[in-house]
């Protein structure tokens, strides 16, 4: 027994050390606050911040959210870049003038990069090959019930923590013989270890009770079943988060039919991406629920469930709540409290009103009216 205490207190040493470096603030923030503050602040008070309009009705939305950073008085000066293998705008050129300006400014706010079906001798899509250039390993996505807006669970708040650097996104395919294809599924140590720390730190920080790891170890035991272990090691380091497990198809029932049970769920790759999905479904779909990526420098925010809807584009009816959130959210990570709430609440306050609601939320209005309808709602707190 005592020496079974003492590789636990050594591991316990290791992983806190570790938490030290990449990952010591990660549960709000990917870097610390007072340099972030320090890269990122222009001297004339102007927040650079790096956006990719990305694809679909990306950049309608990226203009929604400059509108209405323009009537809130946001200090944020974008640096717009544009990638995109559907428009025939992706180069390395242009991926590394990304990180370039990543590099600079910390701090990104993305659309849905699309990345064809089609196969042209590259695996990885440039929208997997920016994350892993920037090592944003943990996606996070808080799904929460609007408040007026009601759908068949109520008061839902969830968070759902993705790693999204391996598993089966790592882009390992290959014909072994004719009509045979094996796809690698990636899953180590030091990445489970890392997405599974950073789970317990969200919780510990913002003050939740429960983190369940969601796997398919009884079938994949070696892939998932590391991943499970090292949940398992991770979890005997914080005693005051209670600790359980669930099969991914399991987890897929439970949460259509009584989701409240979660609190925090953390996951590999690609069960986090079903998982957003079907998440976001139950609060009103992926019109209104942001989203957000870290690594141990950057944080990038964008729509918690990626979709480019495409056949929306130009017709002025795509729902931009989820990228006003998510942008409200970044300037919470900026320090930017004033600003991130006004625009939180006057997006809130619009869709509990009811009276302007695009289309997916079961109104009438456009992405214009309900721009308009924001930035009215901004004014109150100029008066204060």
């Amino acid at each position: 027994m005592a020496a079974i205490s003492g590789v636990r207190a050594v591991a316990g040493a290791l992983l806190r050390a570790q938490g030290r470096g990449a990952w010591r603030t990660l549960s709000a923030s990917a870097a610390p606050q007072q340099t972030l503050r320090s890269q990122t602040e222009k001297h004339e008070g102007l927040f650079k911040v790096t956006m990719l309009p990305g694809d679909g009705v990306g950049p309608e939305l990226m203009h929604s959210v400059k509108e209405v950073f323009k009537a809130a008085g946001v200090p944020v000066e974008f640096d717009e870049h544009h990638l995109s293998e559907v428009q025939n705008m992706a180069s390395e050129e242009k991926l590394d003038e990304v990180v370039d300006s990543m590099k600079e400014s910390k701090v990104a706010i993305i659309g849905k990069i699309h990345t064809p079906m089609e196969y042209k001798g590259e695996l990885a899509s440039y929208d997997m090959r920016l994350r892993r250039k920037l090592d944003l390993f943990a996606n996070v996505v808080h799904v929460n019930s609007l408040p007026g807006f009601k759908t068949r669970h109520n008061n839902l708040d969830l968070v759902i923590i993705r790693e999204q650097t391996e598993g089966e996104y790592s882009s390992l395919e290959h014909e072994s013989v004719k009509g045979v294809i094996e796809c690698l599924k990636i899953i180590t140590r030091d990445k489970s270890q890392r997405i599974a720390k950073f789970a317990f730190d969200y919780a510990t920080k913002k003050g939740r009770s429960k983190v369940t790891a969601v796997h398919k170890a009884n079938i994949m035991k070696l892939g998932d079943g590391l991943f499970l272990q090292c949940c398992e090691e991770v979890a005997e380091l914080y005693p005051k988060i209670k600790f359980d497990t669930m099969i991914i198809d399991n987890c897929c029932m439970q949460l259509v039919q009584n989701p409240h049970q979660f609190d925090v769920l953390v996951m590999p790759n690609l069960y986090g991406n079903i998982i957003d999905n079907l998440a976001a479904g139950l609060v009103g779909g992926a019109g209104v629920v942001p989203g957000e990526s870290y690594s141990a420098e950057y944080a990038v925010f964008e729509m918690g469930a990626r979709h480019p809807f495409a056949q929306a584009v130009g017709r002025n009816i795509a729902n931009p709540t989820a990228m006003l959130l998510s942008a409200a959210n970044m300037l919470r990570h900026l320090n930017l409290e004033y600003h991130s709430n006004v625009i939180s609440d006057a997006v809130k306050r619009v869709i509990k009103v009811g009276k302007v609601r695009t289309r997916d939320m079961g109104g009438y209005s456009t992405t214009s009216d309900f721009i308009k309808s924001v930035t009215d709602n901004l004014h109150p707190h100029y008066s204060v």
